[in-house]
Protein backbone atom coordinates (compact mmCIF):
# COMPACT_ATOMS: atom_id res chain seq x y z
CA UNK A 1 0.00 0.00 0.00
CA UNK A 2 1.80 3.27 -1.02
CA UNK A 3 -0.49 6.63 -0.26
CA UNK A 4 0.91 9.92 -1.76
CA UNK A 5 -0.63 13.16 -3.48
CA UNK A 6 -2.86 12.48 -6.51
CA UNK A 7 -0.07 14.83 -8.52
CA UNK A 8 2.16 11.75 -7.76
CA UNK A 9 0.66 10.02 -10.83
CA UNK A 10 2.06 13.51 -12.65
CA UNK A 11 5.46 12.90 -11.41
CA UNK A 12 7.67 12.15 -15.00
CA UNK A 13 9.15 9.54 -13.52
CA UNK A 14 5.70 7.74 -12.63
CA UNK A 15 5.55 5.60 -15.84
CA UNK A 16 9.06 4.82 -15.30
CA UNK A 17 7.71 3.71 -11.20
CA UNK A 18 4.99 1.96 -12.20
CA UNK A 19 6.61 -0.45 -14.73
CA UNK A 20 9.18 -1.00 -12.31
CA UNK A 21 6.66 -2.57 -9.55
CA UNK A 22 4.82 -4.49 -12.64
CA UNK A 23 7.82 -5.80 -13.60
CA UNK A 24 8.62 -7.02 -9.87
CA UNK A 25 5.61 -9.08 -10.65
CA UNK A 26 2.38 -6.68 -8.91
CA UNK A 27 -0.43 -5.11 -10.28
CA UNK A 28 -1.29 -1.36 -9.39
CA UNK A 29 -4.75 -0.44 -8.41
CA UNK A 30 -4.92 3.54 -7.80
CA UNK A 31 -7.65 4.86 -5.47
CA UNK A 32 -8.43 8.67 -5.26
CA UNK A 33 -9.77 9.20 -1.82
CA UNK A 34 -11.29 12.04 0.18
CA UNK A 35 -10.27 11.32 3.31
CA UNK A 36 -13.81 13.05 4.53
CA UNK A 37 -15.75 10.10 2.98
CA UNK A 38 -14.15 7.98 5.00
CA UNK A 39 -14.61 9.84 8.53
CA UNK A 40 -11.98 11.96 9.31
CA UNK A 41 -13.05 15.28 9.79
CA UNK A 42 -10.96 16.98 7.28
CA UNK A 43 -10.81 17.15 2.89
CA UNK A 44 -8.13 15.70 2.22
CA UNK A 45 -7.75 14.40 -1.51
CA UNK A 46 -5.25 11.61 -1.26
CA UNK A 47 -3.98 9.08 -3.64
CA UNK A 48 -3.86 4.91 -2.28
CA UNK A 49 -1.93 2.39 -4.39
CA UNK A 50 -2.96 -0.86 -3.59
CA UNK A 51 0.02 -3.09 -4.76
CA UNK A 52 -0.81 -7.34 -5.25
CA UNK A 53 0.88 -10.00 -6.43
CA UNK A 54 -2.27 -11.19 -8.27
CA UNK A 55 -3.77 -11.48 -11.95
CA UNK A 56 -5.59 -8.25 -12.04
CA UNK A 57 -5.57 -5.22 -9.82
CA UNK A 58 -7.64 -5.38 -6.38
CA UNK A 59 -10.24 -2.72 -6.58
CA UNK A 60 -11.41 -1.83 -3.06
CA UNK A 61 -14.59 -0.96 -2.53
CA UNK A 62 -14.36 1.69 0.42
CA UNK A 63 -17.31 2.85 2.82
CA UNK A 64 -18.68 6.36 2.46
CA UNK A 65 -19.31 7.61 6.19
CA UNK A 66 -20.54 10.25 7.12
CA UNK A 67 -18.98 13.81 6.92
CA UNK A 68 -17.58 14.87 10.34
CA UNK A 69 -17.17 18.85 11.40
CA UNK A 70 -14.44 20.64 12.49
CA UNK A 71 -16.65 21.54 15.00
CA UNK A 72 -16.30 18.06 16.59
CA UNK A 73 -12.73 19.29 17.20
CA UNK A 74 -12.09 23.08 17.50
CA UNK A 75 -12.28 24.30 21.24
CA UNK A 76 -13.37 28.56 21.77
CA UNK A 77 -12.01 28.64 25.14
CA UNK A 78 -8.71 27.42 24.13
CA UNK A 79 -5.45 29.29 22.64
CA UNK A 80 -3.83 32.48 21.98
CA UNK A 81 -6.78 34.79 20.69
CA UNK A 82 -6.08 38.06 18.99
CA UNK A 83 -7.94 40.92 18.34
CA UNK A 84 -9.12 40.85 14.47
CA UNK A 85 -8.57 44.48 14.22
CA UNK A 86 -4.88 45.49 15.28
CA UNK A 87 -2.35 47.51 13.38
CA UNK A 88 0.19 45.55 11.44
CA UNK A 89 -3.00 42.94 10.42
CA UNK A 90 -2.92 42.66 6.52
CA UNK A 91 -5.89 43.66 4.02
CA UNK A 92 -6.29 40.28 2.90
CA UNK A 93 -7.00 38.97 6.51
CA UNK A 94 -8.90 41.52 6.85
CA UNK A 95 -10.49 41.03 3.59
CA UNK A 96 -11.24 37.39 4.46
CA UNK A 97 -12.72 37.62 7.83
CA UNK A 98 -15.33 40.35 6.56
CA UNK A 99 -16.45 37.62 3.69
CA UNK A 100 -16.24 34.82 6.28
CA UNK A 101 -19.02 36.88 8.39
CA UNK A 102 -20.83 37.34 5.52
CA UNK A 103 -21.35 33.63 4.90
CA UNK A 104 -21.14 32.08 7.73
CA UNK A 105 -21.51 34.95 10.62
CA UNK A 106 -19.19 35.01 13.84
CA UNK A 107 -18.03 31.79 14.20
CA UNK A 108 -15.79 29.88 10.97
CA UNK A 109 -12.77 29.02 9.99
CA UNK A 110 -10.61 30.37 7.30
CA UNK A 111 -6.97 29.46 5.96
CA UNK A 112 -4.37 32.43 7.14
CA UNK A 113 -3.12 32.72 3.08
CA UNK A 114 -3.65 30.32 0.51
CA UNK A 115 -6.54 29.88 -2.30
CA UNK A 116 -9.79 28.03 -2.76
CA UNK A 117 -11.52 28.61 0.59
CA UNK A 118 -9.04 31.21 1.09
CA UNK A 119 -11.10 34.34 -0.12
CA UNK A 120 -14.68 33.36 2.18
CA UNK A 121 -13.94 31.12 4.87
CA UNK A 122 -15.30 27.80 5.71
CA UNK A 123 -18.33 26.33 7.86
CA UNK A 124 -17.01 24.86 11.22
CA UNK A 125 -20.41 21.99 10.64
CA UNK A 126 -18.08 21.01 7.90
CA UNK A 127 -14.94 18.89 7.72
CA UNK A 128 -11.70 21.39 7.66
CA UNK A 129 -9.40 21.83 4.59
CA UNK A 130 -6.31 19.94 4.27
CA UNK A 131 -3.84 20.35 7.19
CA UNK A 132 -0.44 21.45 5.79
CA UNK A 133 2.97 21.22 7.54
CA UNK A 134 2.35 25.16 8.55
CA UNK A 135 0.09 26.97 10.40
CA UNK A 136 -2.56 27.23 7.80
CA UNK A 137 -5.92 27.37 9.25
CA UNK A 138 -7.67 30.37 11.68
CA UNK A 139 -10.40 30.34 13.93
CA UNK A 140 -12.60 33.33 13.84
CA UNK A 141 -14.95 34.24 16.61
CA UNK A 142 -16.28 37.54 17.01
CA UNK A 143 -13.96 40.10 17.11
CA UNK A 144 -10.79 37.90 17.92
CA UNK A 145 -9.08 34.76 15.52
CA UNK A 146 -6.42 32.41 16.25
CA UNK A 147 -4.23 29.78 14.52
CA UNK A 148 -5.76 26.14 15.17
CA UNK A 149 -3.18 24.22 17.73
CA UNK A 150 -1.38 21.74 17.28
CA UNK A 151 -3.95 19.18 19.44
CA UNK A 152 -6.93 20.88 16.81
CA UNK A 153 -4.68 19.58 13.85
CA UNK A 154 -3.77 16.42 15.55
CA UNK A 155 -7.55 15.70 15.93
CA UNK A 156 -8.41 17.00 12.44
CA UNK A 157 -5.79 14.50 11.29
CA UNK A 158 -7.73 11.38 13.56
CA UNK A 159 -4.96 11.10 16.23
CA UNK A 160 -6.46 10.22 19.56
CA UNK A 161 -5.76 13.02 22.28
CA UNK A 162 -2.80 10.85 23.69
CA UNK A 163 -0.42 10.59 20.96
CA UNK A 164 2.78 11.24 21.99
CA UNK A 165 4.43 14.27 19.97
CA UNK A 166 6.83 16.87 19.57
CA UNK A 167 6.97 19.79 22.72
CA UNK A 168 7.34 22.15 19.83
CA UNK A 169 4.50 23.46 18.11
CA UNK A 170 6.02 23.70 14.21
CA UNK A 171 7.43 20.51 14.36
CA UNK A 172 4.42 18.90 15.28
CA UNK A 173 2.86 21.09 12.58
CA UNK A 174 4.73 19.58 9.90
CA UNK A 175 4.85 16.21 11.24
CA UNK A 176 1.12 16.32 11.27
CA UNK A 177 0.80 17.76 7.70
CA UNK A 178 2.94 14.94 6.27
CA UNK A 179 1.14 11.76 8.03
CA UNK A 180 -1.68 9.71 6.79
CA UNK A 181 -4.55 10.19 8.81
CA UNK A 182 -5.12 7.22 11.12
CA UNK A 183 -8.65 6.96 10.55
CA UNK A 184 -8.18 6.85 6.82
CA UNK A 185 -5.29 3.93 6.89
CA UNK A 186 -7.85 1.78 9.09
CA UNK A 187 -10.71 2.41 6.69
CA UNK A 188 -8.45 1.40 3.73
CA UNK A 189 -6.75 -1.45 5.56
CA UNK A 190 -9.97 -2.56 6.23
CA UNK A 191 -11.15 -2.41 3.17
CA UNK A 192 -7.99 -4.10 1.50
CA UNK A 193 -8.55 -7.25 3.94
CA UNK A 194 -12.42 -7.39 3.00
CA UNK A 195 -11.48 -8.06 -0.57
CA UNK A 196 -8.67 -10.15 0.07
Amino acid sequence: MIENVPEFTDWVLYPAWLQAVQALGYQAAPHIVDCADLGVPQHRVRLFIVLTRSKAPLMLQLPQERHVSAASFLDFEAGRWSHIEKPGRAQATLDRVRNGRQRFGERFIMPYYGKGSGTTGRDINRPIGTITTLDRWALVDGDRMRMLSASEALAAMSFPADILRPDNHRLTMHMAGNAVPPLAGQRVIEALLKAA
